[in-house]
């Protein structure tokens, strides 16, 4: 027979190889390309010496230079010397193509592709049975990350009658051809990303036919070896298909069937668990039932004599001795399902004697745990059934022991690929379909006389391969991740005497039982790797779950437990222990319990750090003269208040600043003979504790606020952008601590806030220190921008009483900065500057806040949205400040503010009120602003008038538009601020209809409350009867208040019902305010509500006239006497009115206000008697 012949297949012709890398496989490569097609004896045989050359040959790292191109020609050129019939050198071949392309780590191009798949599936199909294992090996290689460009050969593989369909089929006899044909297939969906995919109904056939293999049996003749490797291939592909992102698993069906097959696997081959699954686990509250299979159990001897102690000291001297992550080996039906669940409840439950034998807070070592805590834990676990041993401990023969070992080897894998597979699942489906399944994954505490379920942890706790362990806790962490929603439902606070358990007390159990699983995986673990992950695992849960609504301890054994693993020789555990840390102090913060734990003696082998201070006594502002009075004091005052030091953030300081004790370990990769200082993640994760700490424990933290201004000061100096970063976040997070203790709404009492002499005292010496030279280190753009944010964290009553020149210093660079090319920077700039504006030693200052405005606006026509949205933001702070001043030095200040730039700034806004959400909300707050600060001398002027109407159509336009929320309310808010002016024509002007128009028709309609809530204040704002225009525009103001009055409980959102009260109270309040100022031409419309509406409204003013104000967003609203006088003036403005024509609406709406008062007065009455 002819070889194969493929239209266009490239030829490979003879040419003489260079000498150097690869020159070997060109030497093959060139004699191969010089033979021709034959069937001569001789020929076959030269075909596969060569053949045989070309696999032996020993190809270094990398190819040795030969690139993909050439093996693909060669692989060509080879399936053309061999016939189809010569089925021995078919065999040969495809053994080649395998070899090559697994060896060279080739991926074929398309071209070469097609001719070698066509070759390789003719082959199949037409050479003897017992050359396919080769040829599918073959085929395998040729569709690795290549099955997008299969297409035209995927009906023959993957088709109804295809090559691969039949082989994976259960009947089929082979099973090494079995495995070979799902291996293939997984290869097939294995996808680039960016890519093209398999197309849908090819990826549901692989689907399918992976998840029949999983939930198959084993097959009578194959072996567990071999039924181990199918396996892993059938989890692989689905791996594949659920990464490529393309897989939706939106079948309850489809996805309750994998995760059962899932769960199946997560446990296969673990010693003494055999369990069986449902085919489908389905979303439920509750664990659903996982069959276990009765294993006979050997009875449990505790014997406390010699034979457990030397068993004790070998597992220590092995600790000592061999790597922590060297996988360890468990006798297979040593674990007993019923042990291992007597083990947890001896020792995991709260309260239980041996558990707090060694959940206590250990004393010291540097490994984790004291060297009496130690002995107490593997005391404990030697004598434990689910104890970790060595092969060399165990009952096997050699013989036995390595088949077993290889058997256990080969069921972890399968394991390793169950979890990995979910890991993917998690990934491919919405957070809230996972968490349906919580209780199929997730351990909750067992009842009285019932075994715990398996899940996640029951691999964590048991499985002898710290690898799996590991996965396991990769794919809980995933589950945890973004749960927060989810756990927030959990509530414990008080005893639960039901007779119903109640969802939130579930996951309240579940939350706890995972503390207690994984504070036991914690003291047991002995390879780091594993560690880190626990204690990833364990910051992941603390992100996550609401302590403020379970009972208080948790986070004590949590802390308690993690101290000695700060000390830790292994860089990544030292890192996550200290993550976990972080997440600690900023859960729900401020937590009394994590307070308590903060101001807990240092303890748990960690050094009291008093040399951590230390290296503070020569520092220049200790030596300052001027300062040491008030340094003292100041002092004195923060510790009386503080309490006990705090340990946590003297071992933070201690790490950043002070040179390591130990020598580099391992796996310190970053550590180097000049670098004596922690390795950079620990001092980094380090930093971000103490920010953390002080962002929700500023009350811990002030203590020690010129240490860790140092501290800030230290690290900026450093050459390391990193560290530099992390110092300049610090120091903001500081500067913010500060601030909010100065505020208004502020719960600390004025004795305990740091006295502004030591926070002026702060800031000189950040400001005499290295923050200057990080504001203008043009080469590290963001550490220019995160010093512009701790700068603008300046408290303003400390930068009153900075010297004059540290004052310029910063207003002067944050002026050059707002010119930066750099948008990070320019962004940072401009907020600063919205900062500065509104300090009152600087609003006043006329000079500054021009300088400041044109700035801003610069910023604002910047190209990046960034930037032009925080000079939007700053732009509407500067007219506050204008607003603000006019209010405090009246026309004066007025007068001094340039004309020009005011226009300038009114154009700016207008342009800026149509750009982007984030730039538009404050640009229109800035344009109502500016319209109010407008004088009657401004308004007369030609070049203003066109500007203020475009101004105000603009503010009209944002209202009916159909932007957030937030911009609209902005936007009626603005509205509000024009109607103040009473220089502008409101009520003649043609734009008021259109004003009023919006208004009506967003307090009538919007599906917010609170803008709702906006537009009406809006409407209540003008004080005199001409502003609201014609009769017919009251009336139509009138109408639309009152039927917003009838809608105020019609919404389809839950969470806008919080509101109606409040929209209630400010729709009366603009009611009574329009019956105040009405004049007899506008009592017919009234009157006219009264009779069609009386009874409605009637029932709303006596609610509003009775009940407090409810909900938020109303403004300062009237008090309940308030209310009553302003309804009475209304009504003597009512009688008041002359007007023959109108003498019969003003009687009855007279007598209609009089019935409303006489009630509420009457309801007042019977209160007051009652009491």
């Amino acid at each position: 027979m002819a070889a194969v012949q493929v239209a266009g297949a490239p030829v490979c012709g003879a040419r003489e190889p260079p000498p150097g890398p690869g020159s070997g496989f060109r030497r093959l490569s060139a004699r191969l390309g010089s033979l021709r097609p034959a069937d001569s004896s001789s020929a076959r045989t030269e075909i596969h010496l060569l053949f045989d050359q070309l696999i032996s040959e020993n190809y270094s790292e990398g190819g040795g230079g030969v690139t993909a191109e050439d093996v693909s020609a060669l692989l060509v050129q080879a399936c053309r010397l061999v016939h189809l019939n010569q089925e021995h050198l078919v065999s040969k071949v495809s053994q080649l193509i395998h070899h090559l392309l697994n060896r060279l780590q080739v991926i074929v191009d398309e071209q070469n592709l097609d001719f070698l798949l066509a070759y390789t599936i003719s082959a199949f199909q037409q050479c003897s049975s017992w050359t396919h294992m080769e040829i599918l090996q073959a085929l395998s290689a040729l569709v690795y990350y290549n099955g997008p460009k299969c297409q035209k050969y995927l009906p023959d593989l993957l088709g109804e009658t295809g090559i691969l369909m039949k082989l994976s089929d259960p009947s089929q006899s082979d099973p090494d051809l079995r495995r070979a044909a799902v291996h293939c297939m997984a290869n097939i969906c294995l996808s680039v990303p960016g890519q093209p995919y398999l197309d849908e109904p090819y990826r549901n056939v692989c689907f399918q036919t992976f998840l029949t293999i999983l939930q198959s049996s084993k097959v009578s003749g194959m072996d567990d070896i071999t039924f181990c490797m199918l396996l892993q291939n059938a989890l692989k592909g689905l791996q594949s298909l659920l990464n490529g992102g393309k897989m939706k698993l939106t079948q309850t069906e489809q996805l309750g069937s994998l995760l059962a097959v899932l769960k199946k696997y997560m446990f296969h081959g673990l010693p003494g668990l055999n369990i069986e699954m449902p085919a489908v686990l389905y979303p439920a509250p509750l664990p659903q039932y996982d069959g276990r299979s009765p294993l006979k159990q050997e009875p449990m001897e505790i014997n406390p004599s010699k034979p457990i102690a030397s068993k004790r000291k070998k597992a220590k001297g092995k600790q000592k001795k061999g790597h922590q992550g060297e996988e360890l080996k468990e006798a297979n039906g040593e674990i007993g399902a019923g042990a291992a669940s007597a083990l947890g409840k001896l020792t995991l439950h709260e309260g239980s004697t041996v558990g707090s034998a060694y959940l206590s807070a250990p004393s010291g070592g540097s490994e984790g745990s004291s060297p009496a805590a130690r002995d107490r834990a593997s005391s404990y676990l030697s004598s434990s059934p689910w104890k970790r041993i060595s092969s060399s401990e165990s009952d096997y023969s050699d013989a036995e022991g390595g088949l077993q070992s290889k058997m256990r080897s080969y069921q972890a894998k399968v394991r390793q690929g169950a979890l990995a597979c979910f890991l993917s699942t998690i990934k491919s489906i919405e957070k809230k379909v996972l968490y349906g399944y919580w209780s199929a994954f997730v351990p909750d505490t067992p009842g009285i006389g019932s075994p715990q379920s398996v899940s996640l942890m029951t691999i964590s706790l048991k499985d002898p391969s710290p690898k799996t362990r590991a996965c396991a806790l990769q794919v809980l962490s995933a589950i945890l991740d973004g749960s927060k929603q989810f756990l927030s439902v959990a509530e414990d606070t008080s005893d639960h005497r039901r007779a119903f358990t109640p969802f939130s007390v579930t996951i309240a159990s579940s939350i706890r039982e995972l503390h207690r699983c994984l504070l036991l995986a914690l003291v047991a673990e002995s390879s780091s790797q594993t560690l880190t992950q626990i204690i990833k695992c364990l910051a992941n849960l603390v992100s996550n779950a609401p302590y403020n609504r379970l009972k208080p301890n948790l986070l004590t054994k949590v802390w308690n437990q993690i101290k000695p693993y700060i000390r830790h020789k292994d860089v990544n555990v030292r890192v996550s222990s200290l993550t976990l840390l972080g997440a600690i102090v900023s859960a729900q913060a401020p937590l009394p319990e994590v307070q308590l734990l903060l101001q807990q003696p240092c303890s748990s082998g960690l050094s009291s750090n008093s040399s951590a201070m230390s290296w503070l006594s020569s520092s220049d502002w200790r030596r300052d003269a001027s300062y040491a009075e008030t340094l003292e004091e100041s002092t004195d005052m923060l510790a009386a208040s503080s309490g006990e030091p705090c340990w946590l953030i003297r071992l933070c300081i201690s790490i950043v600043v002070l040179p390591r004790e130990d020598p580099c370990s391992d796996s310190d990769t970053s550590c180097t003979a000049g670098n004596i200082y922690e390795p950079s993640p620990v001092r980094l994760e380090s930093l971000q504790v103490l920010a953390l700490l002080v962002k929700g424990y500023f009350i811990m933290a002030q203590g020690y606020l010129m240490e860790l201004g140092e501290v800030a000061c230290r690290c900026m100096e450093e050459t390391d952008p990193s560290i530099q970063l992390h110092g300049a976040k610090l120091l903001e997070e500081l500067g913010t601590g500060l601030i909010q203790q100065y505020k208004a709404d502020s719960t600390v009492a004025p004795s305990q806030r740091v006295p502004v002499s030591l926070v002026v005292m702060f800031w000189a010496m950040m400001l005499n220190g290295p923050l200057p030279r990080a504001l203008q280190n043009s080469q590290h753009p963001t550490l220019q921008a995160s010093s512009c944010d701790a700068l603008s964290s300046i408290l303003p009553e400390a930068f009153s009483s900075l010297p004059n020149d540290r004052q310029i210093l910063c207003i002067t660079l944050l002026l050059g900065l707002n010119h930066s090319k750099n948008p990070l920077v320019k962004a940072a700039a401009a907020r600063a500057l919205g900062v500065y504006v509104l300090f009152s030693c600087l609003r006043q200052d006329v000079m500054f806040v021009a300088d400041t405005a044109n700035a801003i606006l610069m910023s604002l026509h910047d190209k990046s949205p960034n930037v032009r949205a925080k000079a939007a933001w700053s732009l509407g702070n500067l007219t506050d400040t204008l607003i603000v001043n006019m209010e405090m030095l009246g026309q004066s200040f007025q007068e001094e503010f340039s004309g020009l730039l005011l226009l300038k700034m009114l154009r700016s806004a207008t342009e800026a009120s149509k750009d982007k959400d984030k730039v538009k909300s404050n640009a229109v707050r800035a344009l109502g602003n500016l319209l109010h600060f407008l004088q009657p001398y401004h308004i007369v002027k030609p070049r203003f008038t066109e500007t203020i109407e475009e101004s105000i159509q603009a503010l009209i336009s944002t209202v009916l538009s159909e932007a957030t929320m937030k911009v609209r309310w902005n936007a009626c808010y603005a509205l509000g601020n024009v109607f103040k002016n009473s220089a502008l024509p409101l009520g003649t002007a043609p734009w008021t209809a259109q004003a009023y128009s919006a208004l009506t028709s967003v307090v009538k309609s919007c599906k917010n409350f609170k803008v709702r809530i906006k537009s009406a204040t809006a409407l209540s704002i003008p004080d005199k009867r001409e502003q609201y225009g014609s009769v017919e525009q009251y009336a139509q103001i009138w109408s639309a208040l009152v039927t917003a009055l009838q809608k105020s409980e019609d919404t389809t959102d839950f969470l806008e019902f919080k509101y109606c009260a409040s929209l209630r109270t400010q729709i009366c309040q603009a009611l009574i305010h329009l019956l105040n100022l009405a004049s007899s031409a506008d009592l017919s419309c009234i009157q006219e509500t009264v009779e069609q509406s009386g009874d409605m409204v009637r029932l709303y003013i006596l609610q509003y006239l009775k009940s407090g104000v409810e909900g938020d967003d109303t403004g300062s609203a009237p008090s309940p006497q308030e209310r009553d006088k302003m309804l009475s003036e209304a009504l003597e403005h009512v009688r008041g009115i002359q007007e023959p024509s109108g003498e019969a609406a003003k009687k009855a709406i007279t007598a209609y206000l009089e019935g409303i008062l006489t009630t509420y007065a009457s309801a007042a009455e019977s209160c007051g008697s009652l009491l």
